[in-house]
């Protein structure tokens, strides 16, 4: 899922753009737009769509699959040329930014209170916006730890309970000739992802009660520190800055790997491309306290919309029980509603229920604006730290500085 927010002022004129427009109840078209899980996204939604048109039939559905990794720079272009799409999944932490813009419809406005009322209430949290549910959790997921059992059993290592067993570990596979104990990644999504995970595990914020920044903290700095000894001592792939997330996700996938953290939506790929890989999903190590997140992504209505009454009546149908069974098992992902949680299939499946018993605890991203440009600072302070270039002192004290003058502080 990728989590990057850049065109404020493209999304500004856009907004203006898109005001110019009239909107009624129905139009008899929706154009519904959502980003590309696995292979098997698009075909579960062709079959839910065609099964809706058949039910409505003077309704006609488009859905465009996008990959991640474009989806954000075709939907602001869609935007700012004034051809918004009727409904969008985003990231949940897009949803500020949207909201500011004027852009987002509240859901509530949409939808009825009894489909609102069949979500996990915690998965609804993230798509709060000043007190306005702006969107739906569509897809969710919480982060776990994996490993590869016979990389471990074969360098006689400790599935780890705590960070120094990690490293312990780690040093241990990382001595086998072609394999790496720990994969790092350090370039792209989510390098200041896996930070947050020790970051919280060691007790830690991203930000303090006043809202600055708190990645300098004892505890950051340890959590950094943790991260660069892994690196420094060979321990993970070399030059990690030249590793994206689905790099080392490959690697793994090819039993290159000892350990790495992951989501839910990784068991499927592993099932299909790599039935032989011996692994197990296990918690992440433990320092002060569990850790994890878990993040969500939203479906929402843009304000502009002409077809509300229609999106509605999709909006029910797509909430099925079985239709969401479907999807999240096709694309690994964990439930957004109180009726799936209590599938077989979730109580079941060890792999996907060691994922989903991290959201007792899980933390989810703060929803703030200009989060991508605080990501950006973060992540080019990790990759100095992982590149030697800067102690994690300097690199976070330097970084939170910069965080807090971007946050107005």
């Amino acid at each position: 899922m990728k989590r990057i927010f850049r065109h404020t002022k493209m999304l500004a004129a856009g907004a203006a753009l898109l005001a110019l427009g009239t909107a009624s109840a129905s139009s008899g078209e929706i154009r519904f737009t959502l980003g590309e899980y696995s292979a098997n996204t698009k075909k579960s939604f062709d079959r839910i769509v065609e099964a809706f048109e058949a039910q409505n039939p003077d309704i006609d559905v488009t859905i465009e699959v996008i990959p991640w990794s474009n989806y954000l720079q075709a939907l602001t272009t869609d935007i700012s040329g004034g051809n918004a799409p009727d409904m969008s999944v985003v990231a949940s932490i897009w949803l500020s930014e949207f909201t500011s813009q004027g852009l987002v419809e509240p859901i509530e406005n949409v939808v009825s209170p009894d489909l609102v009322g069949k979500f996990i209430p915690a998965m609804l949290t993230p798509s709060y916006i000043d007190g306005k549910l702006m969107g739906l959790p569509i897809a969710a997921s919480a982060r776990a730890m994996m490993i590869n059992t016979e990389l471990y059993a074969k360098a006689g290592a400790t599935p780890p309970e705590n960070w120094d067993q990690l490293e312990a570990a780690s040093a241990s596979i990382a001595k086998m000739p072609d394999v790496f104990g720990f994969g790092l990644p350090g370039k792209e999504e989510e390098v200041d992802v896996y930070f947050y995970y020790a970051l919280w595990s060691f007790g830690g914020q991203i930000f303090d009660e006043e809202g600055r920044s708190a990645i300098a903290s004892p505890e950051g700095i340890a959590a950094a520190k943790l991260y660069a000894d892994l690196v420094h001592s060979g321990s993970t792939e070399p030059t990690p800055t030249a590793y994206s997330r689905e790099d080392v996700f490959n690697m793994f996938k090819q039993g290159k790997i000892g350990t790495i953290f992951t989501f839910p939506m990784l068991v499927p790929q592993i099932k299909e491309e790599a039935p032989e890989l011996k692994y197990s999903v296990m918690p992440f190590p433990v320092k002060a306290e569990k850790s994890t997140m878990a993040i969500t992504d939203s479906v929402m209505v843009f304000e502009t919309s002409d077809a509300k009454e229609d999106v509605r009546k999709f909006m029910d149908f797509i909430f099925q029980h079985d239709f969401r069974l479907e999807f999240n098992k096709a694309d690994g992902l964990l439930p957004v509603i109180k009726s799936v949680v209590e599938d077989p299939y979730y109580q079941e499946n060890q792999d996907i229920k060691a994922f989903a018993d991290g959201l007792a605890y899980a933390k989810f991203q703060p929803n703030v604006e200009r989060w991508d440009e605080i990501i950006e600072i973060t992540r080019s302070a990790l990759q100095h730290i992982y590149l030697g270039d800067q102690t994690p002192e300097q690199a976070l004290s330097d970084a939170a500085a910069k965080i807090d003058k971007l946050r107005g502080f």
